[in-house]
């Protein structure tokens, strides 16, 4: 997408961007990691690299977040899940077809 110019005072500049395809499951690298920065010392674990529709990156938080049995949310790309889960979201995006995924 360019930026565009105008005099025209009627033209209003189109602000949608495009979102990309979502990746197959198998193609999609997924790392976990552990974060306790500006948490007040509360650990989150932090799911980043999903590729695709904002849509399908939240059906993917609240089905891990279910799965979990815990709290979190979906914010700026990520998946944030409360509590030091590595080790059990690792084997539940590894169970359902997320290879790729990896401890960081």
């Amino acid at each position: 997408m360019s930026i565009v110019y105008s005099t025209n005072p009627e033209f209003h500049y189109n602000t949608k961007q495009e979102q990309e395809e979502t990746l197959p499951k198998e193609k999609q690298v997924l790392r976990i990691t552990l974060d306790k920065r500006n948490r007040k010392g509360k650990a989150v674990t932090l799911i980043t690299g999903f590729r695709g529709h904002i849509d399908d990156l939240e059906l993917l938080g609240k089905w891990i977040k279910g799965k979990c049995g815990t709290g979190g949310t979906v914010k700026d790309g990520s998946i944030l899940i409360q509590g030091d889960m590595r080790r059990k979201v690792l084997s539940l995006l590894m169970e359902s077809g997320y290879t790729k995924s990896k401890l960081c």
